[in-house]
Parts: structure tokens; sequence; C-alpha cells
């Protein structure tokens, strides 16, 4: 009798064992999850930006990158930059202050949202690879506030991923409700004088 309950504390050791493991490793991937978004070019328009596959917005991911290429639009045309992040925003536009905001950001810093595509560095004068395309990851914290996502973009010239958050509507889609992706960065090379 000693014989079978000692297999059995053994196989229930085993089998708590793997257990124990598997949930280890799931709760290890929780929160880790990187999406690549990919981008053939720069939309001209907000027809060609609402025209991408990306402009569901069925993902926190997709707009996320979206609003990075919605940003890198504005050097070009701050009006085109608007009306995107207005369609990214849904039924909650920019305000004149959000406006403002993101004008004083880009004096003499066109370069910032270059830097979260692939392959823009300041030893390139953030010029990104082609295709355009956005890393985008989740954390472990990126879903704590229920109906809204954290998710962080990676720039070629800051040490640390910068935060976008997404809100979900009733309508199954991602919007973006707020974006911290303008702060400063390294400059380009060709900025500095010594270099």
């Amino acid at each position: 009798m000693a014989l079978f309950d000692m297999l059995k504390s053994k196989a229930k050791a085993a089998v708590t064992q793997t257990v124990r493991e598997t949930v280890t490793k799931a709760a290890q991937n929780i929160g880790n999850k990187t999406e690549k978004i990919v981008f053939g070019s720069m939309p001209s328009s907000v027809e060609e930006f609402k025209a991408l596959p990306q402009a569901a917005l069925s993902t926190p991911f997709e707009t996320a990158a979206m609003t990075v290429l919605a940003l890198s639009c504005y050097p070009q045309s701050k009006e085109l930059c608007f009306e995107m992040l207005n369609y990214l925003r849904g039924p909650r536009p920019l305000s004149g202050m959000d406006k403002q905001f993101i004008s004083d950001r880009f004096m003499d810093k066109d370069y910032v949202p270059r830097s979260y595509f692939a392959g823009a560095t300041p030893e390139n004068d953030y010029r990104p690879s082609m295709p355009l395309t956005v890393s985008v990851s989740e954390n472990p914290h990126s879903y704590e506030a229920q109906g809204y996502a954290k998710l962080f973009i990676p720039s070629g010239g800051a040490d640390n991923p910068r935060p976008v958050q997404l809100r979900e509507a009733k309508d199954g889609k991602w919007y973006l409700w707020e974006q911290f992706l303008l702060p400063d960065i390294r400059q380009p090379e060709s900025f500095n004088p010594w270099a």
C-alpha cells in the first residue's frame, strides 16, 4: 500500500510542477506582445489615410501606429495632420489647445514623429527604412483601466518607448485618446556642428 501512495504522491508532484511551469510561462508572456505595423508609403490625403487597412481601427496597435503616420504628415501640411488625428480621435476632435500644443512641439523639430519608424536614427537624420514600419508594444499594465489601452512605441532618438493611450468605443473600434509622442529626442546628426 505504501508503494502506491508513494507513486501517487510523485505523480501528483510532477503534475503540480508541470502546471506551475505552464502558468509561470503564461504569466510572463501576458502583456509582452509587440506588433509591427507596416505602411507602404505616406498618405497624401485624408482619403488615402482612411483607405489604409489599419484605418479600420480594429486593434489598439493599429490606431497607435496610425497616430505616428498622422503626426509625420505635419511638416507637409498641418491641416492634413489635424484631419487625420481627428479621424483617429473619433467623436472627440482636437481642441484649439490640442492643435496649438502640437504646433508648438513641431517648432524646429519636424523629425520627432519620423523617429518612430524602423531604421530612423539620429545618425541618418531620422530617415526611415521602407516600407514604413512602426513597432507597438504592450506591457503587463497596458489594460489596467477598463476600456483603455496604454501602448508603447520606441523612438530611434529616445532611450525609452513613448506611450499612446487608446479608448475602445461601443462600435468596437479603438480611438486615440492621448499621445505622448512629441517630447524632445536626440537631435539629428546634421544639427550637430561638431559631428
